[in-house]
């Protein structure tokens, strides 16, 4: 995840590194972690963007049912994710990683032959909780590496960190159309060829992966969370997050049902996420440094939700006058635009913001925790905004409801401190300028 990019360094500080020089001068281990956030996401966003639709049409789940599914998706991803940061910390990347791709193969393989109520949620949660084992592992690691990076001299970790999320970005434009190929065939191609993917990155961990990475230090695995649940700035921060996150979320909710409706088809749905990814490819590193100028952390994670709260505002202004056809795919594109821009804001900064509050040696416990928290947040809200969809109400008031989630979670913010010495990343004690 992308960190705080403090322009203003002290003198003596590492040195701004060209982004186009950053690739060829990283370390085999920072090269393959990029990467795998790339294969990732191809084989997740193959499949994810079509399974809301699946599950109603398909298999004929009702709404609130639908919502739920996706809410325990997130929940076992995302609210388990502090169970992989963990155990991170307590055994090392490699057999973390190794376990999550195996169960990730698994889970798309139950899912893509899973036709009953509950071999979909055992599948959904196999697949989520897959995820909470390798990417908090893989994402814990990257922030330490690009905090020896920065201290050995060799640039800011900004780069690194931004090449990560461009990775992560690009296999999230590539999954969906892929998906959307594999959709000719059917939704079980998809699942298989996204299982595919997996074995692929599995292979190659097992082969490249080292056995213990050098300067990474095994922390014990009792004490963290009792001090974490003690620490109520860190703990507002979660549930601002997890307001972004629930909001977020309604890209496989709320907007697969306003594709449908202003369509008729679910076709459109692939090129709106695609254009997300674009936007995030392209926009990340510019609108990182515009906010790093400008906007401390707080502010920064306030302006992305306030962006977020206008993307609904969008739809909602234009859900009554009922427009199909191309006119009516124009709010949903603006709101995935303005959502993607409040991301760009809000999930950099919000990881950013987490080593300073981070407990000494326990990057990769917060760094899942932070997940945890916001995908319980998501747990309860999902099923809620599925249920808004079957209510019957005016079809301007869902889209209202959700404006409101993201301009009410920055009351939550807590006030930030600025930047802390400390061994939060797990590496040699030293002070890493955020």
């Amino acid at each position: 995840m992308l960190e705080h990019d403090n322009k203003a360094a002290a003198p003596g500080g590492p040195k701004t590194v060209p982004r186009r020089r950053t690739w060829s001068r990283l370390s085999p281990l920072l090269r393959l972690l990029i990467l795998t956030q790339l294969a990732f996401n191809i084989g997740f966003f193959a499949v994810l963007p079509f399974l809301a639709e699946y599950l109603g049409t398909a298999i004929g789940m009702a709404g609130w049912l639908v919502g739920l599914v996706l809410g325990l998706r997130t929940f076992s991803q995302q609210g388990l994710f502090v169970v992989g940061g963990a155990l991170a910390d307590r055994y090392g990347v490699r057999p973390v990683v190794l376990a999550g791709c195996a169960l990730r193969i698994a889970g798309f393989g139950w899912l893509g032959y899973a036709r009953e109520a509950w071999a979909v949620l055992g599948a959904v949660l196999l697949i989520g909780f897959a995820a909470a084992l390798f990417s908090p592992a893989v994402e814990s690691e990257v922030a330490r590496q690009a905090v020896c990076w920065e201290e050995a001299g060799r640039g800011s970790r900004t780069h690194v960190l931004a090449l990560f999320t461009v990775a992560g970005q690009a296999g999230a434009f590539v999954g969906p159309l892929l998906g959307a190929l594999l959709l000719a065939v059917d939704f079980r191609a998809v699942c298989l060829v996204g299982a595919a993917v997996f074995v692929f990155v599995l292979a190659g961990h097992a082969w490249l992966l080292p056995q213990h990475i050098p300067g990474r230090t095994r922390v014990k695995g009792g004490g963290g969370v009792r001090t974490l649940l003690r620490n109520r700035r860190f703990l507002a921060l979660c549930c601002a997050y997890g307001a972004y996150l629930l909001a977020y979320n309604q890209l496989y909710l709320v907007l697969p049902a306003e594709v449908e409706r202003a369509a008729g088809s679910q076709a459109p749905l692939a090129w709106l996420f695609a254009l997300s990814s674009l936007l995030v490819v392209t926009a990340q590193l510019p609108v990182t440094r515009w906010a790093a100028d400008r906007l401390d952390l707080r502010r920064c994670m306030a302006a992305g939700l306030l962006l977020i709260a206008a993307g609904f505002g969008v739809v909602a202004l234009a859900r009554p006058a009922a427009w199909t056809g191309t006119a009516g795919l124009l709010p949903a594109a603006g709101f995935v635009v303005l959502l993607t821009l409040g991301q760009i804001l809000v999930a950099p900064a919000a990881r950013a913001w987490v080593p300073d509050l981070a407990a000494d040696g326990r990057l990769g416990l917060y760094t899942g925790a932070l997940s945890s928290v916001s995908g319980l947040i998501v747990l309860v809200g999902s099923a809620g905004t599925g249920s808004l969809l079957d209510t019957g109400l005016p079809p301007a008031v869902p889209w209202l409801v959700l404006a409101v989630i993201p301009v009410a979670s920055i009351a939550l913010l807590p006030r930030h401190e600025g930047p802390r010495q400390g061994r939060a990343l797990g590496h040699q004690p030293g002070t890493a300028r955020r």
